[in-house]
């Protein structure tokens, strides 16, 4: 039986650092950065919203009569986040979900407040 004696040589580029200083690249530079820490930004993800944004619905409601979108949109992106972080996202995307809930539950909260 012959064996293959030949080696595989892999054509690795080096990776290209941009010199910009520009948010998105740092934001790149930071996701890529936490990799590591993937359970940790799915655990933080779930307790920062657990604690601020799923109360948010019943403030927004009960005092300033906001619409029960608010409610869907709170819990869609609760359940989103659950549902990436258990099924095996990468890291940018679990970080892009939390960065993206925090904004928009901002944007709710001074929308329905003035």
């Amino acid at each position: 039986m012959a064996t293959l004696t030949a080696s595989a040589q892999w054509n690795t580029k080096a990776a290209v650092k941009s010199n910009s200083n520009n948010l998105y690249s740092k934001w790149t530079a930071f996701m890529e950065s936490q990799s590591g820490n993937k359970t940790l930004w799915f655990l933080v993800s779930l307790v920062v919203q657990g604690i601020f944004f799923l109360p948010v619905p019943a403030v927004l409601i009960y005092y300033y009569d906001a619409s029960i979108l608010v409610l869907t949109v709170t819990l869609t992106l609760f359940f989103a986040n659950i549902i990436a972080g258990m099924g095996g996202a990468g890291i940018k995307t679990l970080l892009r979900l939390f960065a993206g809930s925090i904004i928009i539950h901002i944007l709710m909260v001074l929308i329905c407040i003035l």
